[in-house]
Order: C-alpha cells, then sequence, then structure tokens
C-alpha cells in the first residue's frame, strides 16, 4: 500500500478519495485494507463483498456505492496493482474538468515516443487485435477498451448502465460501452463526444497478472455475446435515445 500512502500524504489531490472493493478473499487482505482506513480515515474506504463475486461485479458494487453516497461528481475504477501509475489520475480529472460535456475518460496504453508504456509482445499484439474488433462491433474508433483505468461521471446515464450486473466476466468494460451506445439510441457520433481517451504517460506489466493470453481468445467469445444481446440498440443509428435492454442467453 505504498505508493496509496505516499500519494495520499502528498498534500495534493485532496478532493480524491479511494475506495477499496474487498472481493471475498480469504487471506489477510481485507485486515490490511481496514488498517489502512484507520490511517486515511476521510480518504480511504472498505467496501467488503461476500462471497467472491468476482471482478466485473467488485468494479459494479464499487461505483454504485460511490454513486450511492451522493459525494462525488466522477468515479472510477483503477487495476489495485497500479499498472497505471496513480498520478495519472489528476491528467485524467484534467480533461473531465476541462470538457465538460465528456462522461467517460479512459486511459489507452499507446505507445509513442516520449511515453513509457512497457507491455509484453504477445499481449500487446492480442491487444490490439481485440481492440480492432471491439472497434468494428461498436463502430467506435476506441483504441484501448481494456485498460484499466477508467473515470465516469456520475450521471442518470451512468447509474443506468450500472442498473442490473455484468453477464461478461472478461471484457465488461465492452459491455459498458454497450450500454451507454444503446441508451443512446445507437447514436455513435452522441457517443463520440461523450468519451475521449486519454494516452497515458507511463503504463507497466506487472509480475503475476493473471491475464493470460488464452483470455484472450475467452475475449472474443464473450465480444459476440455482447453484439448479438444488445445488436438491436447498438443498430439504431438515427436515434437520439434509447431503452437499455439485455438479451438473455
Amino acid at each position: 500500500m505504498s505508493e496509496y500512502a505516499q500519494f495520499l500524504s502528498s498534500g495534493r489531490d485532496e478532493n480524491i478519495r479511494f475506495l477499496f472493493v474487498n472481493d471475498g478473499s480469504t487471506d489477510g487482505t481485507l485486515a490490511t485494507l481496514r488498517t489502512f482506513q484507520e490511517q486515511f480515515p476521510e480518504r480511504v474506504e472498505v467496501l467488503d463483498l461476500q462471497p467472491n463475486r468476482g471482478k466485473a461485479e467488485a468494479v459494479r458494487q464499487g461505483m454504485l456505492h460511490v454513486i450511492a453516497s451522493g459525494r462525488a461528481g466522477v468515479t472510477g475504477f483503477w487495476d489495485a496493482d497500479l499498472a497505471t501509475p496513480l498520478y495519472e489520475i489528476r491528467e485524467m480529472l484534467n480533461v473531465m474538468t476541462s470538457k465538460p460535456e465528456l462522461e467517460l475518460v479512459f486511459g489507452s496504453r499507446v505507445k509513442l515516443l516520449g511515453r513509457d508504456i512497457q507491455r509484453q509482445a504477445v499481449r500487446h499484439y492480442l491487444g490490439r487485435c481485440f481492440a480492432t474488433a471491439v472497434s468494428q462491433l461498436l463502430d467506435l474508433p476506441i483504441y484501448d477498451s481494456q485498460c484499466g483505468a477508467k473515470l465516469f461521471r456520475v450521471t442518470p446515464d451512468l447509474s443506468q448502465v450500472l442498473k442490473e450486473p455484468f453477464h461478461s466476466r472478461w471484457i465488461f468494460d465492452v459491455e459498458i460501452l454497450a450500454r451507454f451506445l444503446t441508451l443512446f439510441g445507437g447514436d455513435t457520433h452522441r457517443m463520440g463526444e461523450k468519451i475521449y481517451e486519454l494516452p497515458l504517460s507511463k503504463w507497466t506489466d506487472v509480475a503475476g497478472s493473471k491475464v493470460h493470453p488464452l483470455d484472450f481468445f475467452r475475449a472474443f467469445g464473450e465480444l459476440m455475446w455482447i453484439y448479438r444481446s444488445y445488436r438491436r440498440g447498438l443498430r439504431g443509428k438515427n436515434s437520439s435515445a434509447g431503452a437499455l435492454s439485455v438479451r438473455r442467453v
């Protein structure tokens, strides 16, 4: 927790709070989080989910908890392993503050000169194939749907998107996009005005990641499920509003 402690102790960003979601851990994780909460009681909160529900539901419950508190204008999720450094939150918030029309700001792992993006080659190329498929199926020019650094403006749209549990285990990020698009009646132009991808200055593949190359192939299967389930809403591109519905299979 040292990186979090350093961030919170810096004297900056006093408006940023952390909610740690303990997803049914059976080791000492919850006790560690409680201790950390005691160290920063005004900036840290812990949500304990029992039993384990998986990352997608942990993220959904965490954001719903923040929305219900009524204290935040922006919420989001961040990979706990800090593959994306915490200071990137500042840049993403700056974008959202300077562009009030935005509802979503996503971190994007773009390997450019002057940026430190350290990613295994096989994961990079599989990720590019997957991102291209997402872009084609959703008809959105998104570069990186799966980066674990995402912020959302707290709006009625977001509450509606999070109302029902995600059906995707691996790529709930894409399901979030599909749900927003469905709410917007499949209007990709409107969606494009609401979302912004920010190239990260640093991202590092953390050793011990639970994501493996085989997972990318599972993700393609889930991508097709998302398309089949939401395609009616995704195709209504001439409409400006829509009701969110999911076809269960």
